[in-house]
């Protein structure tokens, strides 16, 4: 005989796995704060060390200061470049102020560096997918004075004026949207059949895997909510997928974000985290959404990602 009063399903909370900090950008902080350790405050920091405006935030607080310019560094200051790379030009720049820096460029954007070097001396075009003004596709087109060209859509294509018989390469920003990406690729071997593609996709790791995070959530949850700041371009692909998912989707970096409407009449609420979002703050965003009304909380299963990269030899040496 079955329950004539059969339990609801509970009102849940899906953590997404997995979600916030990667390798890189744990890097990128740490090199901060040990420089923070080492020297003393101020310690400046080229750019946001990270897109996350808790973690630059928390930082200031500790004695970073960031800039725009390296004319903003005194002379003989110490300068940390932030994860998504700098071009030969800034490089060069800090050489002759005589700045002492400390590069935190995450590994893979080096990687990438490299192969548009690489490719440039062997006489290829190359053509960087990513989106315009993002530091790191200025640093990465900046590794080089010419023969490198940028991708944002699919209509670009059209515009290029090269033979499909050249030397044609590509490369692309590393946190893009896996399907966006493979879309231009289709294209752009449909225009260039014997364009070279990167050895190893340039995607990273960790904005595969939070991608492939989210695809498995959002079918199980009525909204999704996105830790990240807006400057953040895998925080926002991850938003943009939920929503093609068919799954509203809203992006905040404080629990003030929140709107409590959001949450009207839903009862799983699926919750992720950019690359550079940490924990501690998706933890206060939960906490937040609890008071909307009680929910249990539920960690999905997913990849347990166990990268780590070194700090810089000059910082620990």
């Amino acid at each position: 005989m079955s329950n004539p009063n059969p339990v609801a399903d509970p009102a849940e909370i899906l953590m997404a796995q997995p979600r916030g900090f990667c390798a890189g950008v744990d890097r990128a902080i740490n090199i901060v704060n040990e420089a923070l350790i080492r020297f003393g405050a101020p310690i400046y920091v080229r750019h946001e060390i990270v897109h996350n405006a808790y973690v630059v935030n928390e930082l200031r607080e500790k004695g970073a200061v960031f800039v725009d310019e390296l004319e903003q560094v005194p002379k003989g200051g110490i300068v940390v470049f932030s994860a998504h790379g700098v071009s030969q030009e800034v490089r060069k720049d800090a050489e002759e102020r005589g700045l002492q820096v400390y590069d935190a460029t995450c590994p893979l954007v080096t990687k990438v560096h490299l192969e548009v070097v690489k490719m440039c001396k062997e006489g290829f075009t190359v053509l960087m997918i990513g989106h315009a003004g993002h530091p790191e596709v200025e640093g990465t087109m900046g590794q080089v004075q010419a023969g490198i060209h940028l991708i944002e859509k699919i209509a670009d294509i059209n515009d290029l004026p090269f033979a499909a018989h050249e030397k044609i390469a590509f490369v692309t920003q590393t946190t893009l949207s896996v399907d966006e990406t493979k879309e231009i690729v289709e294209a752009l071997t449909q225009k260039f059949p014997n364009i070279v593609q990167p050895r190893k996709q340039d995607i990273c790791y960790a904005t595969q895997n939070r991608q492939d995070a989210v695809k498995f959530m959002a079918p199980q949850v009525e909204v999704v909510i996105v830790v990240g700041s807006k400057a953040s371009s895998n925080s926002n692909r991850l938003r943009e997928l939920a929503e093609k998912l068919g799954v509203p989707a809203y992006m905040v970096d404080a629990p003030e974000q929140l709107q409590a409407e959001w949450f009207v009449g839903k009862k799983r609420v699926g919750l992720t985290a950019g690359a550079s979002a940490p924990e501690s703050l998706a933890l206060s965003i939960v906490e937040k959404i609890q008071e909307f009304g009680p929910r249990q909380i539920r960690n999905l299963e997913g990849i347990v990602e166990d990268v780590t990269f070194s700090l810089p030899k000059n910082l620990v040496s």
